[in-house]
């Protein structure tokens, strides 16, 4: 990956946050809540699984990759951390600002990483060896099926 290139992903994982946020502005507290399908997330349940997987999974995964030896990677369940910690009752503006500030901090620690430090390798439960690079990669794509899944509930609710 060249400059642009890397310069492109840390600026598509710098937008998500606000491209979440405008997502979820000029919704009611029901309409943020309200599931198509109990097996999907509601608008609070999209953004408390980011800011949840920012938290837990990618700010202890690039400092496991950064700081050991191809470390074991354990998956996060997404649905598990749901429902264990009752997304859908949560305070959505605060769930955005928590998301929005582990981003931040993740990204000032991208940004400042050499070639070197981006080949680093790690194995990710389900998916094998990837370099932190790919776990980049790997975020931006988890970033845009939300904004996806998010943009299409707000079709729903219109």
């Amino acid at each position: 990956m060249n400059k642009n290139e890397f310069r492109d992903l840390t600026n598509s994982l710098a937008i998500t946050p606000e491209s979440v946020r405008r997502l979820a502005l000029g919704l009611g507290k029901s309409e943020t809540r309200w599931k198509p399908a109990s097996n999907e997330f509601s608008v609070v349940e999209n953004v408390c699984h980011l800011r949840d997987i920012e938290v837990d999974g990618y700010v202890v995964r690039i400092s496991r990759i950064l700081k050991e030896e191809k470390p074991f990677l354990p998956d996060l369940d997404g649905a598990r951390l749901a429902e264990e910690r009752d997304y859908n009752n949560q305070d959505l503006k605060a769930a955005l600002g928590a998301f929005r500030q582990a981003r931040e901090d993740n990204l000032r620690i991208i940004r400042e990483l050499s070639s070197e430090q981006l080949m680093r390798t790690g194995t990710l439960e389900n998916a094998g060896t990837i370099t932190l690079l790919r776990l980049l990669e790997l975020m931006r794509e988890h970033d845009g099926a939300h904004i996806s899944e998010l943009t299409g509930l707000r079709r729903k609710i219109a």
